[in-house]
């Protein structure tokens, strides 16, 4: 496929995502299913243009004036991939498979629309909504890093510990250009191409072989967070598909006691493959479904050393690599988040032994989810619990962070623009009593 004709695939993607409101993921994949002979890179093409547009909806929209699918390709090629109208015509020529040509109305957006005198949320495109609590914790901030939220996200690895060093697995991926993270001591960063994917880590001899796995710095750096230390009895409350748990592992040798679960057991469902291709060692508690469903944490009650809770939360952090999720986003999916939030981390106060440790965790950068959720549990268990200042763990885990993080009423927030990472929110809470 030419370029345009995969510009004229796109337009007709985001009218499916538009029309049914519905994941991009899924309209692609029927776009495809529909299409086949599209080959890889076409549909990879088309994926980042459509990402690309969503990651710049309301700013696109805005500089075209036309909320339309198409109008919000063409700002985005403007806005995102910095293309000016001629290039952009070029491709918009009405010729073969390419979209219809360009408007004079069209023309004179590209060239003269701006986005100077565009509200916050349209400059930093995200929903009106949940702008209040965005100023809530990045402030005077706030475009800066609603402008770092809108880019492609980087291409993190974290090198399992438990197979060798960071220095021993980079030159199996020195073709791709690796490079340690800023922050985290495992961590490396791969290039992304120019239409914003990279190479397919997953196929490659050492992903196969345990070496590392696909993880973004930010999460990683919440694992070390944790402060898991050897011979601890730890529990990833909602393990999901495993990504910390086997950073846990990693961090602990293998020495102690990990024990992996969700309250969804599909969620679990990678999570076997990855313990066996990592050498981590971790007993996974599976659910079982139906209402009488018996509680699988229940003999560690009183007993752990360290929970995680890895919150299910709206995913307001991740809106660089899932960019349809926040036009998908909700003001009745928060107050849900904040309930399952809730139980999560009471559960989480029954299981934690007295001078144990809760290490809360969320992807997301709202304070409802966050801070509020912290005081909600505080407030719920009263001289059980303290907060351990988030300085202290700071401090006592990953030395040198700190100018990179903003410190919050209970917690640590990481950020794009600041951190370099996903939007993570840790706090640290031990049991008194």
């Amino acid at each position: 496929m030419t370029p345009a004709a995969r510009c004229a695939a796109a337009i007709e993607v985001l009218a499916d995502i538009a029309g049914r409101r519905r994941p991009a993921a899924d309209a692609l994949k029927d776009w495809g299913l529909a299409h086949r002979f599209a080959g890889s890179g076409d549909r990879g093409g088309i994926a980042s243009l459509v990402y690309d547009a969503l990651r710049r909806r309301s700013s696109a929209a805005w500089i075209m004036a036309d909320e339309g699918p198409r109008a919000v390709l063409l700002g985005s090629l403007r806005l995102q991939q910095g293309l000016a109208a001629p290039s952009i015509a070029a491709l918009f020529s009405g010729e073969g498979f390419a979209p219809a040509k360009l408007t004079d109305a069209e023309t004179h957006r590209l060239e003269h629309g701006n986005l100077g005198d565009a509200p916050p949320h349209v400059a930093g495109d995200v929903p009106e909504w949940v702008l209040p609590e965005l100023m809530a914790i990045l402030g005077t901030e706030l475009l800066p890093e609603l402008k770092a939220l809108a880019r492609r996200a980087p291409l993190d690895i974290r090198v399992n510990a438990l197979k060798g060093t960071r220095e021993a697995a980079m030159p199996g991926l020195a073709h791709h250009g690796a490079a340690p993270t800023p922050h985290a001591p495992t961590g490396l960063r791969i290039p992304i191409g120019a239409d914003g994917r990279g190479p397919a880590l997953h196929v490659e001899p050492e992903f196969l072989d345990g070496w590392y796995e696909i993880q973004d710095e930010g999460s990683q750096l919440a694992a070390m967070l944790t402060g898991a230390q050897r011979a601890e009895t730890i529990v990833d409350l909602c393990a999901g598909g495993g990504g910390k748990t086997l950073a846990l592992a990693a961090l602990t040798g293998n020495d102690g006691r990990l024990v992996a679960t969700d309250d969804d057991p599909r969620r679990l469902a990678p999570i076997h493959e990855r313990l066996r291709r990592s050498g981590a060692g971790a007993e996974v508690r599976t659910p079982r479904g139906g209402r009488m469903r018996a509680d699988v944490l229940a003999d560690l009650d009183g007993q752990v050393d360290r929970v995680l809770v890895d919150a299910p939360c709206t995913g307001t952090g991740t809106w660089r690599r899932n960019p349809d999720a926040k036009w998908r986003l909700r003001p009745g999916s928060l107050a849900a988040r904040v309930a399952e939030q809730a139980a999560v981390l009471d559960r989480a106060g029954v299981l934690v032994r007295p001078g144990g440790r809760i290490t809360y965790v969320t992807c997301s950068l709202l304070p409802a989810e966050n801070d509020d959720a912290v005081a909600g549990f505080l407030a719920r268990n009263r001289e059980a619990f303290a907060v351990v200042p988030a300085r202290d763990v700071v401090a006592a885990h990953a030395a040198g962070l700190h100018d990179a993080l903003r410190l919050t009423a209970h917690g640590l927030q990481m950020s794009p623009g600041l951190t370099g990472t996903d939007g993570f929110y840790v706090a640290s809470l031990t049991r008194t009593r």
